[in-house]
């Protein structure tokens, strides 16, 4: 009679304790400032792309008191090129409601932690998991895909409906002791970031493969299933990027909603006829109009049409300011406007 395994939960705690991942910059501690902030951070960006951005962060804002007392351009300038850029706006006001309303605590809780802005019921729980070592279970992207294939759960998560029952799948999972709850927290991220990955998953050396239904089947990347796919769109930009000798730069702080909402970027405009007509008349005919490049977005490519404009000396140019090459830099710029200055 061949021997009972153990419980998923208790596999994966032991595999992360001899196998999982120790020495990223944001483990190895329950402060739950850092926690929260690599979580943010790692929210659909790879950890080779945060790690650099982590560490200065925590330079300009060791604390969470800090991070509050900054402005929100400050915030935006040290996130320019991580992307996503929502996620600083909200980092930046939930700070201020940990201050404002707790004292600068963070809670325990997951529950209150979903009060504050930016964090969703699987952020939350990490932290109250990883810090606090609450018996709550978490569900991104890596996790589905965990729980999925050892599951053989092959609703459509497309549907909330399904996603919702395997909210309560994830839960039944949970190791019984709640001393065992980072553990288990930071191993089931590290699964599905290491060994269960999307294309090509290491199932022979997976510590809960000997009873997962997608490796039996022999087909893991049929798991998640998700068939509603969102379409892409196109959009062209014109932007004017216009300097002077001196390498002084003009840029417009974008409105607070929309594309690249709050940042600062060259004019935008949608067609060429409508950014010439900005320009006062003796410029229109010194514009150097550079082939279109995209830039791609979640949802959406961007083809930006860059029309340079060198020009002896500071001008009006309607809405905006000018930056001299000294102070750019620090602004939060998109990863696509900041490349284009830093070419010249």
């Amino acid at each position: 009679m061949p021997k009972a395994l153990s419980p998923f939960a208790d596999r994966l705690v032991l595999w992360q304790r001899q196998h999982g991942r120790h020495d990223l910059p944001w483990q190895n501690t329950r402060d739950p400032y850092r926690v929260w902030l690599s979580e943010i951070m790692l929210q659909q960006t790879q950890v080779a792309t945060v790690m650099g951005y982590y560490t200065r962060f925590l330079q300009a804002f060791p604390d969470v008191q800090t991070l509050a007392a900054a402005s929100l351009d400050e915030v935006l300038g040290l996130w320019s090129g991580l992307g996503y850029y929502s996620r600083a706006r909200h980092l930046h006001a939930c700070a201020k409601q940990v201050v404002d309303d707790f004292a600068g605590i963070f809670p325990s809780q997951s529950a209150l932690l979903q009060t504050l802005k930016g964090i969703g019921p699987s952020t939350a729980a990490a932290i109250a998991s990883l810090c606090f070592e609450e018996r709550v279970a978490i569900l991104d992207g890596n996790v589905k895909r965990v729980l999925t294939r050892h599951q053989g759960f092959a609703f459509d998560l497309s549907e909330s409906k399904h996603e919702k029952t395997l909210w309560e799948v994830a839960r039944r999972c949970l190791p019984q002791s709640r001393s065992d709850m980072p553990a288990y927290t930071q191993g089931i991220m590290d699964l599905g970031a290491t060994l269960c990955t999307r294309a090509k998953p290491l199932c022979q050396r997976c510590p809960v493969q000997a009873d997962c239904v997608a490796n039996a089947r022999g087909d893991p990347t049929a798991f998640p299933v998700k068939t509603r796919k969102v379409k892409r769109s196109a959009q062209s930009l014109w932007l004017l990027c216009a300097t002077t000798v001196q390498g002084d730069v003009w840029l417009s702080q974008r409105p607070p909603t929309g594309i690249w909402a709050g940042l600062y970027t060259q004019p935008m405009f949608d067609n060429e006829d409508r950014l010439k007509t900005s320009l006062p008349e003796p410029w229109r005919n010194g514009l150097n109009m550079q082939a279109a490049f995209i830039h791609v977005l979640t949802h959406k490519d961007l083809h930006i049409h860059a029309c340079h404009l060198s020009i002896p000396q500071r001008i009006d140019l309607g809405e905006g300011a000018w930056f001299a090459a000294n102070e750019w830099p620090a602004l939060g710029l998109p990863a696509p406007v900041r490349k284009l200055l830093e070419r010249g």
